[in-house]
């Protein structure tokens, strides 16, 4: 089966230029897209560029959180993100396995909610990762982006996880930088 992942959460490319980078010529059967947390434009973009080409090709569409995609076989992680307005969202795994649901903190009561030992990276490093580097220490291993990459080592480790007719992951209504 062929199987086009697209990542598009931290929204980087605000342009389309993105969907020009493609490889459409493997014909995917179906397509993996991460639903967020994240970029509001780039998820939707992804999705609508997802479910436009399904309906042209027949294929198939999955959504996998775009935190999955920071997973790390055999290390125990939690993804912490900002989720603006004072808060964090959080998601653990341990390797390929989602131990708990994404959920949201205070930014103010982010100590406690990582089990002692767990490595601890962010997709918003700009943002939010001098406070996490302060309230973790060394379990901090900085900010890493979600990639198609990451999406598609998830997804063949995982494949449980994968939600047919994906819809974005909002935590909280849209807001402006």
């Amino acid at each position: 089966m062929n199987t086009l992942y697209i990542e598009r959460s931290t929204g980087e490319c605000r342009s389309g230029e993105w969907v020009e980078k493609l490889d459409l010529s493997l014909k995917p059967d179906r397509i993996v897209v991460g639903t967020g947390p994240g970029s509001f434009a780039g998820i939707r973009s992804a999705l609508a560029f997802a479910q436009g080409y399904a309906i042209g090709s027949g294929c198939e569409v999955l959504g996998l959180p775009s935190a999955c995609a920071l997973a790390k076989e055999g290390e125990r992680r939690a993804v912490i993100g900002d989720a603006r307005r004072g808060k964090l969202w959080i998601a653990l795994f341990d390797g390929f396995n989602l131990v708990r649901d994404i959920f949201q903190v205070e930014a103010a009561e982010i100590t406690g909610t990582v089990p002692s030992g767990w490595k601890v990276v962010t997709p918003d490093e700009a943002r939010i990762g001098a406070m996490l580097a302060k309230a973790f220490g060394d379990q901090y291993i900085g900010g890493q982006s979600p990639t198609a990459e990451g999406l598609k080592a998830f997804a063949e480790a995982n494949p449980s996880i994968l939600r047919s007719e994906p819809l974005p992951i909002y935590l909280n209504p849209a807001v402006r930088d």
